[in-house]
């Protein structure tokens, strides 16, 4: 049995007829850039979230950009992230001219240690980006307490948790930006590159608008210097029909994370990923199991450590990873390198003492496969192999020891 760690194939089949239909319709109206599937799909996501207004554009790397600049966030500012997401989100912070300041993760969550935030305040800090990583969402209560305090701007990444909740609230309603992506592999996803924007700052919005289409409020007037970073309306129309789906899909992947928890045996290796609160309605983008490292040290150079047998090779999460693709379960690794010790990044001082959580859990992190017609059968495959690779690998240390 192949089960891949994600496939669009079976969604297709459900609804392709429809998505078939939007596209030649898009074609034959020849209405290719802006216009009405652009305004409905705009509508339709500011409902869903439950903002005022959204900006749709060419990518969630280009909707952390425009959030930025729309609080004119730049040289020698700050904005306090996580290392333990996907280059983007720091790499948006440095494409404005500012500083990325990377906070730890909490292990067990994988998302930032809000008690480790204050710490990293200074006159020169602007924003903070908090990631709702894997569909998993951020304490908002206790970040925006801090963020009031210090009068700094939260822009939430929401690239993998459309649908998330705080609360009653959905993420990209609580801070002062929300920032979407709509790659397909997400929650809400299209069939290339797309993003957007969300804020009830009408204001903010304007500036927004404005900024990704070359700084321009109409016409031949620019008020800023922007960007050209426009959905495109045949992505805005396979949106408009996927849209429909979206509480369907939640909800499937919802239940196949429940059965995951269920077939999963306890083992001292395997630590199941957990909800970061009651308060936290997860969308699970990810499936992400950690699978203890315990020879894992911090050195100076995380790169030289990567290369290294210990971790490219002899961790128990490289074995199961490589046993399970023997027998066609594909798996995948978000994220094997923190942004911190990225080869961008070089000329960067980032104190690593900070980042332990961050470095460890890269050797530990594995995504089982994860979309929401995946079959309980397959899941039953996964995770039946899984329990009995895992009892391999302790009867193997055990003979080495």
């Amino acid at each position: 049995m192949k089960i891949p760690p994600f496939t669009l194939e079976r969604q297709y089949s459900e609804i392709g007829h429809d998505i078939e239909n939007a596209v030649l319709n898009v074609l034959q109206k020849g209405q290719y850039i802006g216009g009405y599937e652009i305004a409905k799909f705009e509508d339709s996501f500011a409902s869903l979230i439950g903002v005022t207004d959204v900006i749709s554009c060419n990518s969630g790397t280009d909707a952390l950009v425009l959030a930025l600049r729309a609080f004119d966030i730049g040289h020698g500012d700050e904005v306090i992230t996580p290392s333990f997401s996907f280059f983007a989100t720091a790499e948006a912070i440095s494409l404005v001219g500012a500083n990325p300041v990377f906070v730890d993760i909490n292990p067990d969550t994988f998302l930032l240690n809000i008690n480790q935030i204050e710490s990293r305040i200074n006159s020169r800090t602007k924003a903070i980006i908090p990631v709702h990583l894997f569909g998993n969402a951020v304490d908002m209560t206790k970040l925006k307490l801090i963020a009031k305090k210090h009068n700094l701007k939260i822009i939430e990444d929401c690239a993998q948790a459309t649908g998330s909740m705080w609360g009653s609230n959905n993420v990209g309603s609580i801070g002062d930006i929300g920032c979407f992506s709509f790659f397909p592999t997400k929650n809400l996803g299209c069939a290339g590159d797309g993003g957007a924007v969300t804020t009830s700052d009408q204001s903010l919005a304007q500036k927004i608008r404005e900024l990704a289409v070359h700084g321009s409020p109409k016409r031949y007037s620019h008020n800023h210097i922007g960007y050209n970073t426009r959905l495109d309306v045949i992505q805005a129309a396979i949106l408009n029909v996927k849209i429909k789906s979206i509480k369907k899909w939640i909800k499937a992947r919802q239940k196949i994370a429940d059965n995951y928890i269920q077939l999963i045996d306890k083992n001292a290796l395997l630590r199941l990923p957990q909800t970061n609160s009651e308060l936290s309605c997860n969308t699970w983008n990810q499936f992400v199991i950690k699978v203890q490292n315990e020879n894992f040290s911090n050195t100076k150079n995380y790169l030289e450590l990567f290369e290294t047998d210990v971790i490219k090779n002899k961790t128990s999460r490289n074995f199961l990873k490589s046993e399970l693709l023997k027998i066609g379960i594909n798996t995948i690794i978000y994220y094997p390198i923190p942004i911190h010790a990225q080869l961008a990044y070089k000329d960067k001082f980032f104190d690593k003492d900070l980042l332990l959580n961050t470095e460890k859990v890269c050797t530990e992190v594995l995504s089982l496969p994860m979309f929401p017609e995946i079959t309980f059968e397959e899941q039953l495959h996964i995770s039946e192999n899984l329990n009995l690779i895992l009892k391999k690998y302790d009867q193997i240390a055990q003979i080495s020891a």
